[in-house]
């Protein structure tokens, strides 16, 4: 048997024994005053423990509880554990190119989320960081130290590095240079690609050096404008320049042994890639090492300390038996046994909450967290389950999660409120849209972050962009309602004059008739049949007249509603031509605008030109730079002399 802290023997056992030695050579009080042979007349006898006896107990009690601590344990053999990682060196694009914003929130901030999410992805492997433009530097060597890795990339940006530009060789140089030659290097490339269509040099000096090249590319072959801080967009030569994805840039990872994966919004590529890096890579072991298996001991002496414990608290007269403290305890302990139970246990549930999320199985750990929340009414545990639910996509009940957690802590309800946010976000209506932007607010007014701030943005343009659709399709069914009322009225003109044809058809058809029947009658009655014909004329014709008049009333409501139908239409025309007006005017003085700012561009260029320093100023002024500058960067590759290309693109 050994002990795997045996500080506690030597430090702790000699105080123990000093101390109780102290106090069982101690007189009792009356014992001043009375003799030993008074104080047996005088002691009534009883089966109570002595004062002596008592701190005996109480001794052994504390040697025991020292013993315990002292960690005893038996040997059960050796165990060898070995450390084996595939070293992952990260090259980061942070060229202007990289700010187009062809993917979503651009090509730079989408790359350093990829870069975070392997992080996340690969925790048993050493991963470094190179970030690289004209020239190129490590940002962090090979580690497993994911959290420094993952904040030094956060910082990185396009001001990290002064000469812009795409120098692949100059990174590949600084692999070469960061990883041990003995090694096979996989080196994993986030960029656009540059402008370079030629890669031979580039993969001759990869296959040299034994460099795998996996390459993630970032952006789309339609391209976008590069926009920069200040809201202008990068030219050359007076217009404006479209950077694409370069997917020549395949070359170089397809005949180095890599792979070539062209870059998504979600997380597949990133899985995709580390499977492929896997497959490909061989595994080093790194050190090996051979630990101790033992038996622990310790709940031996603790048990026995607990027994003495209890036996030295119950030591009472039999007069006071129904008060006796150890058995109080003993009832307590009994009656709360169940609370007390979980109460002690609760840890193990919360640390198995842990565990399933860790693995990604998130309802299981939603259910352990919300039942623990609902049985302790812990404020974390509700926080945890909401983010438990939010993994899983159910979005509503995380967010009844987030509202049932409170927090004093300033940070902490920040951060609840920006979950909260997200979850009304990914629900995406219009309701849930504002109700995102009030809690994105709420934690911006509590406690400042930068992806809390970028998402309250996105969640603005997503409101507008929803807001905007909405006002299109209220203008197309206002458009369709005045065509269908237009196609309406003219269906209406139509069958009042086919009502009007049919009824004078009628009336001349019955003339016909009539007359027939006049002509077959005698002629002696000639005289009669005038005067009937007479009459009968004479009547249709009042008729005629009153059709007549009936007829130019409709028609006159019928201009009266045309005439009215033409203003509204001039007036809206008019309206339009307004619009259209002050379009024009506000084009007229933006395009203004954009001139005056070009001359002032080109005369700065003029002014620059004329003070232009010489080639070798230049060179000694940049070396100074790079020497003295205030950057966690360091450049490993030597600056070699380039010429001048008057046709290089200026990112």
């Amino acid at each position: 048997m050994s002990f795997l802290h045996p500080e506690f023997l030597y430090y702790m056992l000699p105080l123990i024994f000093i101390l109780f030695g102290l106090l069982l050579t101690q007189k009792e009080a009356h014992a001043t005053f009375f003799s030993s042979e008074v104080m047996q007349k005088l002691r009534v006898s009883s089966n109570t423990l002595t004062l002596k006896a008592r701190n005996a107990l109480f001794f052994l009690i504390a040697v025991l509880m020292t013993i315990a601590l002292a960690g005893p344990v038996i040997k059960d053999g050796k165990i060898e554990v070995t450390a084996k990682s595939a070293d992952i060196m990260i090259a980061l694009d942070i060229s202007d190119s990289m700010l187009a914003e062809d993917v979503y929130p651009n090509r730079l901030k989408l790359a350093k989320q990829k870069a975070l999410q392997l992080l996340q992805l690969a925790p048993n492997e050493r991963i470094g960081v190179i970030a690289f433009a004209k020239n190129s530097y490590l940002v962090s060597p090979l580690s497993f130290d994911h959290e420094a890795v993952a904040f030094l990339l956060k910082k990185l940006d396009t001001n990290s590095i002064t000469e812009q530009g795409t120098d692949f060789m100059s990174m590949l140089q600084v692999v070469d240079k960061s990883i041990k030659k003995d090694s096979k290097k996989y080196l994993l490339l986030l960029t656009d690609g540059g402008d370079k269509k030629d890669f031979s040099q580039e993969i001759a000096f990869a296959k040299e050096k034994g460099i795998a090249v996996f390459v993630l590319g970032i952006g789309t072959p339609q391209g976008a404008p590069i926009k920069l801080e200040n809201g202008e967009f990068i030219k050359q030569n007076g217009k404006i320049i479209v950077s694409k994805l370069n997917e020549k840039i395949a070359d170089l990872a397809t005949k180095t042994g890599g792979v070539y994966i062209q870059g998504v919004n979600s997380d597949a590529d990133v899985k995709a890639m580390l499977r492929e890096i896997e497959r490909h890579s061989k595994k080093k072991e790194l050190k090996s090492e051979q630990i101790e298996k033992y038996i622990p001991l310790f709940y031996y002496p603790l048990g026995l300390a607990l027994l003495l414990l209890l036996i030295a608290t119950s030591s009472m007269s039999k007069r006071v038996k129904v008060e006796v403290p150890g058995l109080f305890i003993i009832g307590m302990l009994l009656g709360s046994s169940v609370p007390s139970y979980a109460g002690l246990l609760d840890f193990i549930h919360l640390d198995e909450a842990k565990k399933a999320y860790e693995q990604k199985n998130y309802e299981k750990s939603a259910k352990i967290y919300d039942e623990y929340a609902k049985h302790a009414n812990h404020n974390e545990s509700y926080y945890n389950a909401g983010n438990a639910l939010y993994k899983v996509g159910k979005y509503k009940e995380a967010i009844k999660n987030y509202e049932k957690a409170t927090f004093n802590d300033k940070v902490s309800r920040a951060k609840n409120f920006a979950n909260m946010g997200n979850a009304y976000a990914k629900i995406g209506d219009e309701a849930s849209l504002k109700k995102a932007i009030e809690s994105y607010e709420e934690s911006l007014k509590l406690h400042e972050d930068k992806e809390t701030r970028e998402n309250l943005e996105a969640v603005k343009k997503a409101l507008k962009k929803k807001e905007q659709k909405k006002q299109q399709q209220n203008k197309q069914q206002n458009k369709k309602k005045n065509k269908d009322q237009k196609k309406d009225q003219k269906k209406d003109q139509k069958n009042q004059q086919n009502q009007q044809k049919n009824q004078q058809n009628k009336k001349d058809q019955k003339e016909n008739k009539k007359d027939s029947k006049n002509q077959k009658g005698s002629k002696g009655s000639d005289k009669k049949d005038q005067k009937k014909e007479q009459r009968k004329s004479q009547k249709p014709s009042e008729e005629e007249k009153k059709q007549q008049e009936e007829n130019a009333k409709k028609k006159q409501n019928e201009q009266q509603k045309q005439q009215a139908e033409k203003k509204k239409e001039k007036e809206h025309k008019k309206q339009e031509n307004k619009m259209n007006k002050q379009d024009k005017k506000q084009e007229k003085q933006k395009k203004e605008e954009q001139k005056k700012k070009d001359a002032a561009l080109q005369s700065a260029k003029v002014v620059k030109m004329k003070n232009r320093m010489s080639d070798a100023e230049e060179a000694k002024w940049l070396k100074a730079l790079n020497n003295n500058q205030n950057t966690y960067l360091y450049r490993l590759n030597q600056s070699s002399k380039k010429k001048e290309n008057s046709n290089e693109k200026p990112w």
